[in-house]
């Protein structure tokens, strides 16, 4: 059993080892900064320079993006996750992309060549489009609701619909995301040809060519290399379960050895539909009827919305993974689940996994727009588990979860609890600054991101 008060996670340093990556992230970028401005070259202006290191800033936060998104199985543990270190993977290509603009701006070399400025068109204009287009389907989240009334004014009118077909959806998206490299690539090499700095100082030139290099090595190992090293299984589409309206339960049968997996975990799932191979992050929802694995697809965009009309038992499926690092065992003697929506499917697995009684006090709070569909399956499961507590929230009927309801419910002191969710993403942002305001040790928040690509 989790004592009191602690959280039973890998330390290092005395931060929680999923810390680590993050750390390593904000140290590098620092250290590297500060590197610049020591080897200044005499007479080399400020401004200038500044621009140069910004550039050379960009070329690092892309390296680092490039290796989060290697696949490796060492990067996940210390990101706490393969999802969240997907998250850090587009902060970090965001941020790098930011910081183009005023390098742009400032960083001037009389003697550039022809060949690196066209190089250099060639990476912010790929760079930018990749961003632009990779928060597109968040921007509900990152504009004010007035703003938002504009934008979706704008959605109605021919050429923004136009547009939209051009883009098309997850798979086109995906496939411009595989070139991200080319423009790194093109970013880097214009950096070599025009950056005067690297005359004077070597040095420069040398930790700049260690740094491209390395996630340029990355790109083409994911590129070329890994899906000869990543695990894969053979699966077949076994059942196809209406849930609620717009939710689906996909049970796979493996045709040869099974997936492997933790309760939490999901995997990349690619299913062959009758619009052709789809590939997309599931929740496993736990060990399906018919034997296999189950995933909870909800209706949220792209192929998913279409997913009961393109999918029959008897496709094949490719399973990869498992991955993520969201298990119940990292928490603390009391804890509380949050489920919103299809956020369940991770609780549905511990439930579904459960040998013998909890060792914890847990408090299930289980929101969801009419009753749940998975009502009956909890209820039963709480019958038999004196220590777990389910809570239910009707959003349809006017009822919302809010934090202080949560705290309130579990009696216990905030620091001694664990808090584990999976839900909207706004919905959990909102809720994670109200348990650390009250005082849940930021250590002992756990969450799934399953709003990521």
């Amino acid at each position: 059993m989790a004592k009191e008060g602690t959280t039973p996670v890998t330390t290092i340093l005395g931060m929680p080892f999923r810390w680590v990556g993050p750390a390593a992230v904000v140290v590098l970028v620092g250290a590297y900064g500060i590197f610049w401005f020591l080897v200044r070259p005499a007479g080399e202006p400020v401004l200038g320079h500044a621009g140069q290191l910004l550039g050379g800033e960009s070329v690092l936060l892309y390296s680092i993006a490039m290796v989060l998104i290697s696949t490796l199985p060492h990067v996940e543990p210390i990101f706490g996750g393969i999802d969240h270190a997907a998250i850090w993977h587009r902060r970090a290509a965001v941020t790098a992309t930011i910081l183009l603009l005023p390098h742009l701006e400032l960083a001037s070399n009389p003697d550039a060549t022809s060949l690196g400025k066209t190089l250099a068109v060639v990476a912010v204009c790929g760079l930018a489009a990749l961003v632009v287009w990779a928060v597109l389907p968040r921007w509900r989240t990152m504009l004010p609701a007035p703003a938002r009334r504009v934008v979706l004014a704008s959605l109605a009118t021919r050429p923004v619909q136009l547009a939209a077909r051009l883009l098309g959806g997850y798979e086109r998206w995906r496939g411009f995301h595989r070139l991200t490299g080319l423009f790194l690539a093109a970013g880097f090499l214009h950096g070599l040809l025009d950056a005067s700095a690297f005359e004077a100082v070597p040095a420069l030139r040398w930790s700049y060519v260690a740094i491209g290099g390395t996630g340029l090595g990355f790109y083409a190992y994911r590129e070329l290399l890994a899906r000869h090293f990543l695990p894969h299984h053979d699966y077949q589409v076994s059942a196809v379960r209406p849930v609620a309206a717009d939710l689906v339960e996909v049970a796979l049968r493996p045709l040869g050895r099974p997936l492997q997996f933790k309760p939490g975990q999901f995997a990349m799932v690619y299913l062959e539909t009758a619009d052709g191979w789809q590939r997309h992050p599931f929740s496993i929802s736990g060990p399906a009827p018919e034997g296999g694995i189950s995933i909870t697809v909800k209706a949220l965009g792209d192929h998913t919305t279409r997913l009961p009309d393109v999918v029959q038992p008897g496709m094949p499926a490719v399973v990869g993974g498992p991955y993520g690092r969201f298990d119940r065992h990292h928490g603390t003697a009391h804890q509380v689940w949050i489920a919103g929506g299809v956020g369940i499917t991770p609780f549905l697995g511990w439930l579904r996994a459960l040998e013998g009684e909890l060792q914890e006090d847990v408090h299930f709070f289980v929101t969801s727009a009419g009753p749940s569909p998975f009502a009956g399956e909890i209820r039963a499961a709480a019958k038999s588990q004196p220590r777990l507590t389910v809570h239910w929230v009707d959003t349809a009927a006017g009822g919302r979860l809010t934090p202080e309801a949560v705290l309130a419910a579990t009696g216990t002191e905030p620091r001694l609890l664990s808090v584990f969710m999976g839900g909207p993403d706004a919905m959990l942002r909102q809720f994670r600054k109200a348990f650390r305001a009250a005082g849940v040790r930021r250590a002992n928040i756990h969450r799934e991101y399953f709003h990521w690509r």
